[in-house]
């Protein structure tokens, strides 16, 4: 697989994500949300081992050595539970849209993450682009922060712990199939959580779910097999700071869909935040359509 298809891969992530995003809007009011987080966790964690006995991938476990067990082990926790955790934990201190606001900055994280750990270089077109991207999220959530309260550091400190996991996995994909780093992610990220739940004492709210809860988990589950599948099977052949800005545009999908569905009213930040989401993909594909043209010479 080359560059290009590792683009559309990623760029499946952000249209999943910008989906993803509007339907769990209806499910997380009517589940707890350490329960829903948790149970989409577990669910994507058995459809990665599936998958992984199906493609007998399953045997390259065996192989694995002491170092990379541990890396696994932080990916489940630093990416699949404890930044969920805060997250929810911040969200509950703070508004929504100054907690999707401070997420929205993990680009600027894991690119500089990235020139550190891995010293990924991010071209000229694709920071132009992600800046792009990130002022039209700015005009769709209506907002630039003059506060920074406790649950403004939660929300903050989930987003880098994100961060570091996604340059971790870059750094893990290099030897790793993308099925295995995802294992890791969604089985030790299932494990911490359950954990969680043991300790608060809230495990027992499984059992209380209706078929409505349940239906709502099932559903955003496949949202989130779909995302983890794609992000991180694309990551492996695309440089992590790029994929951090492509995943911008989730956001304008959402407010975009939002539009079609909610009929909600088109407003004139919503506007230029969509003619800007636009501008930078084509900057993003110019630049890969160049790259693609001086490799083929």
């Amino acid at each position: 697989m080359n560059k290009n298809k590792g683009l559309l891969l990623i760029l499946s992530t952000a249209i999943i994500s910008g989906f993803s995003v509007f339907v769990n809007k209806f499910g997380v009011i009517i589940v707890n949300p350490y329960i829903f987080t948790g149970l989409k966790n577990i669910i994507v964690a058995l459809l990665v081992v599936t998958w992984l006995l199906m493609m007998k991938d399953w045997k390259i476990l065996k192989k694995l050595q002491k170092n990379q067990w541990l890396m696994l082990l932080g990916i489940g926790l630093i990416g699949g539970s404890v930044p969920f955790l805060l997250f929810f934990k911040g969200l509950s201190m703070t508004s929504g849209v100054q907690a999707a606001f401070i997420h929205k900055t993990m680009f600027i994280y894991i690119i500089a993450l990235a020139a550190i750990f891995l010293k990924e270089k991010i071209s000229k077109n694709f920071l132009i682009a992600g800046l792009g991207l990130f002022l039209a999220n700015i005009l769709i959530l209506k907002i630039f922060p003059s506060s920074f309260g406790l649950g403004d550091f939660l929300i903050l400190s989930a987003t880098i712990f994100w961060a570091l996991e996604n340059v971790l996995s870059k750094y893990l994909l290099k030897d790793l199939s993308a099925q295995i780093v995802i294992w890791g992610r969604m089985f030790f990220g299932s494990f911490f959580i359950i954990l969680f739940w043991l300790i608060t004492g809230q495990a027992h709210l499984v059992n209380s779910l209706n078929l409505e809860q349940i239906g709502w988990v099932m559903i955003t589950s496949v949202f989130l097999f779909g995302y983890v599948a794609t992000w991180y099977i694309g990551l492996k052949y695309v440089k992590v700071s790029e994929a951090a800005v492509v995943l911008l545009l989730a956001s304008p999908i959402t407010a975009f869909l939002s539009l079609i569905f909610l009929n909600e009213v088109l407003l004139i930040n919503q506007f230029f935040a969509i003619i800007l989401a636009l501008l930078s993909i084509l900057i993003i594909y110019s630049s890969y359509a160049k790259n693609k043209s001086i490799s083929a010479i």
